[in-house]
């Protein structure tokens, strides 16, 4: 053997044992819930965040995608979980801030039964219409004026009744002085099918959603929900910019964990997933599906949940849904 082949396997087996140890210094795994399917933007993000923490807070980090009751079952599951730093689950907001809105009774309490540790993703929503709806429909006021002159085929679809999205629409029709009908999906991407079929004639959800299609000229933007434009459609305005001052939301995925968590071990969670986030490779990662990276601390995604819940409460009151009726 060489030297210098000698010096190589010497080097390459300090370096294992060095990882190795590392390693054994570490819990043998830690779990992320995701309450939705497979390759969803719940589930993309969860996986992210998992890949990235796998050697820094345990030696293995698995996801694991419990479905069910749009949401409910992963967080039923994290409220039972040990609160032991291992296990955290990565939720929209709707669960726990339009929820308590809209069902008269849960299997969780979103503030006692949680502990907040970091945000994890920020994304827009938007209203595009499809082949349905004639080509010289560019704007809000296009498609309002469209909307009146058709009455008969005025509605637009959403991932679900209940969500963010559809009230986002339903607060628009609103505004403009329209009576658009709901047609709920299981999911964006049935609805956007059905837009480019015909259909359906308009559809709210998150911008990413949209991007894949948008090349293809069957399904148009119309609007963004942000504050600002997003960085993924900028030539599409928001309705703010068309004259619907109030019609600025956004939504957001955040880390919980059990709520009798130690406040050291969420702190050091926290720390872990605000670097995570800021790593180039995952904010490209999750840009690819329209969402924005972003962490936070513990304190800061408590009073973005609290603020949230209390801005949703007298619009869905406003709006006079209940998802017991």
């Amino acid at each position: 053997m060489t030297l210098q082949r000698r010096h190589f396997l010497a080097a390459s087996g300090a370096l294992a044992l060095t990882g190795l140890a590392r390693a054994q210094g570490l819990p043998e795994n830690a779990r992320i819930f995701a309450g939705f399917a497979a390759g969803g933007t719940v589930d993309v993000t969860a996986r992210r965040i998992a890949d990235r923490l796998r050697d820094v807070v345990a030696q293995s980090v698995v996801v694991e995608n419990r479905t069910g009751a749009g949401g409910q079952i992963a967080l039923s599951a994290l409220k039972t979980a040990t609160p032991d730093g291992l296990t955290v689950a990565v939720t929209p907001m709707s669960m726990l801030g339009i929820y308590p809105n809209t069902y008269k009774k849960l299997p969780y309490d979103p503030v006692a039964d949680f502990a907040p540790v970091s945000l994890a993703v920020r994304f827009d929503f938007g209203l595009a219409v499809g082949t349905q709806v004639p080509a010289s429909v560019r704007t809000l006021k296009d498609f309002i004026a469209w909307c009146k002159a058709n009455p008969t085929q005025a509605n637009f679809g959403s991932p679900a009744a209940g969500s963010v999205p559809h009230f986002v629409a339903e607060l628009f029709s609103r505004a403009a002085g329209l009576d658009l009908k709901h047609v709920p999906y299981r999911g964006t991407q049935p609805a956007i099918v059905d837009a480019m079929g015909g259909q359906v004639a308009a559809v709210s959800g998150p911008i990413g959603e949209f991007l894949q299609h948008l090349p293809t000229g069957k399904v148009r933007l119309l609007a963004t929900s942000g504050e600002k434009r997003s960085r993924f459609t900028p030539d599409v305005p928001t309705y703010a910019e068309q004259g619907f001052k109030d019609i600025v939301f956004d939504e957001w995925f955040g880390v919980f964990a059990p709520g009798k968590t130690p406040a050291a071990a969420v702190a050091k969670l926290s720390e872990a997933l605000r670097k995570v986030l800021a790593a180039p490779e995952v904010v490209d990662s999750l840009a690819q599906m329209g969402l924005e990276a972003k962490g936070s601390t513990p304190a800061d995604l408590a009073a973005l949940l609290k603020r949230d819940t209390e801005r949703w409460a007298p619009l869905i009151k406003t709006i006079g849904f209940s998802a017991d009726s």
